[in-house]
């Protein structure tokens, strides 16, 4: 079968022994670009196949969306419904230094399965995932009535960050660097940047971002951190400390009162198609996979979500 990894040379389609052992076997019909796998082909990471958004049709033709993170569901943080924060051996997430979703048939654990509500395209559903990342940020956030909120960054996360909150009931603006994004988010329904914010995500990942949340937040205000930073996080300090910000991390998605987050984002996306048509921008087959991570990486070209089809 053919596979997506990155190689010496880039990233390539590679032929690929066909997945086997226990498990559901899936054929894969979407498998979403993250910002995080374009940084890993940046770094050089090899080995794997790629994609941690993804999701897939089984041999009796129910669509599934696969969550991708392996937890073991015993210690204290999967029993509390933490299970991206795991602290059992083995504990990883398909798709990043272990193989994926980028490849036209994958074996998968039956945890990881959602079933599709039936007005979800599963060439769709590979935007659950970075949903509900955007989605826990919003939970994170703990927004209260009346507070006002800023999200900043126009890609995907950022975007679907602005949708879960405005599904979830809060009014929502949108700070984004590119044009396409802003027209995105006004189409979506946000709003533009004014004033300063009781709550700020930074879904963009950089110092610039993280400097601008925290010019946007209020004094005593709250910023969360959706973006991933892969050394050290560069929180301004004069006016963190100068208007006592605070500073919350989010990572993944878990569960929350025995409720997958994943399942609330499919609701949602189901509910809501035009979020899925206006962030998924540009989609490829798997033969041209190369071309769908260069895409994916020119930010300022008019790509916001691209989507591999096996």
């Amino acid at each position: 079968m053919h596979a997506v990894m990155n190689t010496n040379d880039g990233i390539r389609v590679v032929d690929a022994d066909e997945p086997s052992g226990a498990g559901v076997r899936l054929s894969v019909a979407s498998a979403g670009i993250c910002g995080t796998d374009v940084s890993l082909v940046a770094a050089g990471i090899t080995g794997f196949v790629y994609g941690h958004e993804f999701a897939g049709v089984s041999d009796n033709g129910t669509g599934y969306f696969v969550e991708p993170i392996i937890y073991g569901g015993k210690c204290e943080e999967c029993q509390s419904g933490n299970t991206q924060r795991c602290a059992e051996p083995g504990h990883t997430t398909l798709g990043i230094f272990s193989d994926g979703g980028m490849a036209e048939t994958v074996v998968v654990p039956e945890y990881m399965l959602l079933a599709l509500p039936a007005q979800l395209d599963v060439k769709d559903a590979c935007l659950i995932e970075p949903g509900a990342v955007a989605w826990h940020g919003v939970r994170r956030a703990r927004v209260q009535p009346g507070e006002r909120l800023l999200v900043v960054g126009g890609g995907s996360i950022g975007l679907l960050a602005a949708a879960a909150a405005q599904h979830q009931g809060l009014d929502v603006d949108v700070d984004t660097r590119h044009d396409h994004q802003l027209a995105a988010a006004e189409r979506l329904g946000s709003g533009r940047p004014s004033g300063d914010y009781d709550v700020v995500l930074d879904a963009a990942g950089s110092e610039s971002s993280m400097a601008r949340s925290a010019e946007a937040a209020r004094p005593g205000g709250r910023i969360v951190s959706l973006g991933v930073y892969m050394t050290t996080m560069p929180i301004p300090g004069l006016v963190s400390l100068n208007k006592e910000l605070t500073y919350i991390n989010s990572i993944a998605y878990g569960r929350h009162n025995g409720v997958r987050e994943v399942e609330e984002v499919a609701a949602m996306l189901a509910t809501k198609p035009e979020i899925a048509q206006t962030i998924i921008t540009h989609r490829y087959p798997i033969d041209d996979a190369q071309e769908a991570f260069r895409v994916a990486a020119e930010r300022n070209a008019g790509a916001i979500k691209v989507v591999i089809e096996p």
